[in-house]
């Protein structure tokens, strides 16, 4: 590889820098959901920051930390508003399966990450569905 940093990770999709600094900041916030606007804005210039000047190792452990958030607020209190952590996860989950498509090892390296997202993200849309009226657990037979 030659001393330039490759930038072809650049050219996914606009979505991550667009959309992840609010749903994380909400991610981050206190449980009501409603992030400070200093704390949207330091998590906008972080994203800035990393597409600017970052590399691809940096970007992909800072959407690592964002993953991590998402699985986390799966795993929480049902109460919680998932709408964050919806927004969120598809969009790492959407820039990961993307890989596929550079050179490299990035999407083989992400692979754990798809698998956690996608569990989340079943059990976040969950919450948002209402359960079917007469509907019952099944009962052990055990």
């Amino acid at each position: 590889m030659s001393a330039r940093r490759s930038l072809v990770w650049l050219g996914l999709t606009p979505e991550p820098e667009q959309e992840l600094p609010a749903a994380v900041a909400a991610l981050r916030a206190p449980a009501d959901g409603h992030p400070p606007p200093a704390l949207v804005a330091a998590e906008r210039h972080r994203v800035q920051r990393l597409v600017l000047r970052g590399t691809q190792g940096g970007w992909l452990r800072y959407l690592r930390e964002v993953t991590d958030l998402v699985v986390e607020a799966a795993a929480g209190p049902a109460a919680t508003d998932p709408r964050p952590a919806l927004v969120a996860g598809e969009v790492v989950l959407d820039h990961h399966r993307m890989l596929i498509g550079l050179p490299g090892t990035a999407y083989a390296r992400t692979a754990a990450q798809r698998r956690d997202l996608e569990e989340a993200l079943a059990r976040l849309s969950a919450r948002g569905r209402p359960a079917h009226r007469g509907h019952t657990e099944p009962r052990s037979t055990v």
